[in-house]
């Protein structure tokens, strides 16, 4: 199973979101990561990929979430998610070939045009929980979740 990062950049009561152009995922906004390459730190592969796809370097994170993502029907996307909040970063968000950047209120975030189980483990986050589960796809719906409170990892 691949392991994968994801970054959500707070700042102001604002969350930058990413609206990813292209593969899994594709037209969906979301926070900013991907694959683990060989020899990376999980923490590293985070702050690689935020810079990759929003050209801004973290300098303050935490994490805050274990997500395993479970494909039945595409084995090759299972994956566990690493989910971190980015409360720093040097530099300014700017658009990439893979991702366009996009500021939206904490009150006003487009979960209709998010991964659908997002509504459930975000809304935790943002209150300042930490997060961890499970969530089967069934194509690109939830057919089922199970996510949990935990007080560390």
């Amino acid at each position: 199973m691949l392991d994968a990062t994801l970054c959500l950049l707070i700042k102001d009561k604002r969350i930058c979101l990413g609206l990813k152009k292209r593969k899994l995922g594709m037209g969906k906004y979301n926070g900013f990561g991907g694959k683990r390459e060989k020899g990376e730190t999980i923490e590293q592969a985070a702050v690689r990929e935020l810079f990759e796809e929003a050209q801004v370097k973290a300098t303050e994170y935490c994490k805050v979430g274990e997500l395993t993502y479970l494909f039945p029907k595409m084995k090759e996307w299972d994956q566990v998610v690493h989910v971190y909040l980015v409360t720093e970063w040097e530099g300014e968000p700017r658009e990439t070939l893979e991702m366009g950047v996009e500021w939206f209120s904490l009150k006003n975030i487009p979960f209709d045009k998010m991964w659908d189980n997002d509504k459930i483990w975000l809304p935790l986050v943002l209150e300042g929980k930490k997060v961890k589960g499970s969530v089967v796809h069934d194509e690109d719906k939830t057919a089922s979740h199970t996510i949990h409170v935990v007080d560390d990892f």
